[in-house]
C-alpha cells in the first residue's frame, strides 16, 4: 500500500509501539509529565490573580456611570471637591434622575487599618462615606446579612470580600471611626466590583468624624445613557465654574486595574518560561532515551520500508501526548489550588486594599494547555530527528 494512507498507517504504528513502551522508562517519563505540569500550574495559578482581579475592576464599572474627580487628580484619595461643584455636577446635563432627584451621589474616601484575618497585619481598608442616592446610582447594592445603616447614625455596612478578608467587620461588632465607634449593621454584595472590598457609611457622618467640612473626594453619576456621556463631558468642560476630570466608570476602574495586571502578568510568563526550560530539556532526556532503547526497533521498521518522515511525526506525537498529560494534571491542579481563592492585595493606584477571588479561566487553562504542547513538540523534535537520520546498518548493529 502506498500513498498518504499507508504513511498514516505507518505514523500509527510507530507511534503505537512508541506509546505501548512508556512503562519501560516510566522513570523518565514520569519527570517529564511532573516538569510539564509544574509549568502550567505555577503559569495559570499566577495568571488566575490578575483575572481575578481584573474581573473585580471590570465588574465595577459600567458605561452608563461616570466618576468625576478634581482636575489632575488619579484616584479619589488625591481628589477634593467642594460642595458648590458637586450640585454643579449633579444638575448637569445628561445625569439621569429619579424621584428624589438627579442620580448623583457626592462621596467622601477615607482609610481604615483593620487586620487581615490571614496574617493578622494592618492593611488600608477603603470607607466610603455616602448619601441614599449612591443605592440608586450603584444600582447593584444587596444587603446579604444584617440591615442596612440607619442615615444620621454611627452605622456602617460591609461588602461580604471586605468582611471575609479582615477582622472586626461582622454583623454586630463595632469599630472605632475618627472620635467615635461605629455599628457594622450589614454585609453587603455589589455585583463582584470593588466596592465589596469597602465599608460605607453616611457621609455626612463621615465627614465630621474626620474634620473635612462640606468637602468630598469624588461624585459618582448615572447618566441617562452611555451616549449621553458626551452631553455631561462637554457641559462640565465648558463650565468655568468647576475644574474637573471626568471619566467613564469601566474606564476609571479599568485604568486603576492595569498597573498590577501587568506586573503579575510580565512575573507569570518569566517564571513559566524559566521552568519551561527546564521542561524543554527533561523532554528532550525522555525522547533521546526513548530513541536509544529504541534503535533497533526504529531501524528495522524503516528496514521494511517505514519513511523518516512518518519515524519523525511519531515520535513528534509522542512527546506531545506526553506534553498533553501533562498540561492536564497542571491546569487541573491549577483549577483545584487557586479558582475561588479569596486574598486581597494592595491597589497601588488608590493605595487601599482590594479584596477579590482568583479565576481560573477556560482561556487560561487553554493557554496552559498550549504551553504544554510547545514543550512537547521542541522537547520530541530534536529526538526524533536522530531517530530519522540513525543509519540503519548501524542502529541494527547496536544492543
Amino acid at each position: 500500500m502506498t500513498g498518504p494512507f499507508a504513511w498514516i498507517l505507518q505514523v500509527a504504528a510507530v507511534t503505537r509501539f512508541g506509546l505501548m513502551s512508556i512503562p519501560r522508562r516510566l522513570g523518565a517519563v514520569a519527570a517529564t509529565i511532573v516538569g510539564i505540569a509544574g509549568v502550567v500550574g505555577v503559569l495559570v495559578g499566577v495568571l488566575s490573580i490578575a483575572e481575578g482581579f481584573k474581573a473585580a475592576m471590570k465588574a465595577s464599572g459600567s458605561d452608563d456611570k461616570a466618576v468625576v474627580l478634581r482636575s489632575g487628580a488619579d484616584s479619589e484619595m488625591v481628589s477634593g471637591l467642594d460642595h458648590e461643584t458637586t450640585q454643579i455636577i449633579a444638575d448637569a446635563p445628561g445625569v439621569a434622575r429619579g424621584s428624589n432627584g438627579p442620580l448623583s451621589s457626592a462621596e467622601l474616601y477615607v482609610m481604615l487599618d483593620l487586620p487581615k484575618r490571614s496574617t493578622g497585619t494592618d492593611a488600608n481598608v477603603p470607607l466610603r462615606g455616602v448619601d441614599p442616592t449612591a443605592l440608586d446610582v450603584r444600582g447593584n447594592i444587596k444587603i446579604l446579612d444584617g440591615r442596612m445603616n440607619a442615615w444620621g447614625k454611627n452605622e456602617l455596612i460591609a461588602g461580604v470580600e471586605a468582611a471575609q478578608e479582615f477582622g472586626g467587620v461582622e454583623v454586630g461588632h463595632t469599630l472605632k471611626v475618627g472620635r467615635s465607634d461605629w455599628l457594622v449593621t450589614g454585609i453587603f454584595s455589589a455585583g463582584g466590583g470593588t466596592a465589596e472590598s469597602e465599608l460605607w457609611s453616611d457621609g455626612k457622618l463621615l465627614q465630621a468624624a474626620f474634620d473635612r467640612g462640606d468637602s468630598y473626594q469624588s461624585v459618582y453619576v448615572k447618566l441617562n445613557s452611555a451616549g449621553a456621556y458626551h452631553e455631561f463631558t462637554n457641559s462640565l468642560s465648558s463650565d468655568p465654574r468647576v475644574n474637573v476630570k471626568l471619566a467613564r466608570e469601566s474606564e476609571y476602574f479599568s485604568a486603576h486595574s492595569e498597573t498590577l495586571t501587568t506586573l503579575i502578568n510580565t512575573l507569570g510568563f518569566l517564571i513559566a518560561f524559566l521552568m519551561a526550560i527546564g521542561a524543554v530539556f527533561g523532554a528532550l532526556n525522555t525522547m533521546y532515551g526513548a530513541v536509544s532503547a529504541r534503535s533497533r526497533e526504529i531501524a528495522t521498521l524503516r528496514a521494511l520500508g517505514f519513511g523518516g518522515s512518518a519515524i519523525v511525526v511519531s515520535l513528534m506525537l509522542e512527546a506531545l501526548v506526553l506534553a498533553l498529560i501533562g498540561g492536564s494534571i497542571g491546569g487541573g491542579l491549577a483549577y483545584l489550588a487557586f479558582n475561588n481563592f479569596h486574598t486581597s492585595t494592595m491597589n497601588w493606584q488608590s493605595f487601599s486594599q482590594v479584596a477579590f477571588a482568583f479565576r481560573v479561566t477556560p482561556a487560561l487553562l487553554t493557554q496552559g494547555v498550549i504551553w504544554a504542547a510547545a514543550i512537547g513538540l521542541i522537547g520530541g523534535f530534536f529526538p526524533a530527528l536522530r531517530a530519522a537520520r540513525l543509519p540503519i546498518a548501524t542502529a541494527l548493529r547496536e544492543l
